[in-house]
């Protein structure tokens, strides 16, 4: 399965795709090879103690790719279940 740590060619067809539902309802963007699965994340702000290590936290939302939807923008729901 391809994922975002596969090199593409500088020319590889993109896409456009919208989000429906969830944290991030409404977003646009640009997807290639309309991967099944769009996983979306949000930095948490964290308070740390002086001399503390220094750690980040996001907040992680799965979006599945709708695939009665064979035109773009493709469309991806909101999936509460995961991760």
């Amino acid at each position: 399965m391809d994922d975002a740590t596969t090199p593409r060619p500088a020319d590889a067809a993109t896409e456009p795709a919208v989000l429906d539902d969830g944290p991030a309802a409404g977003l646009h963007l640009r997807v290639t090879g309309r991967p099944p699965i769009l996983q979306v994340t949000r930095a948490c702000e964290t308070e740390q103690a002086a001399g503390e290590r220094g750690f980040g936290v996001s907040e992680v939302h799965v979006y599945r790719r709708d695939w009665r939807v064979k035109n773009p923008p493709l469309r991806y729901g909101y999936d509460p279940a995961s991760p």
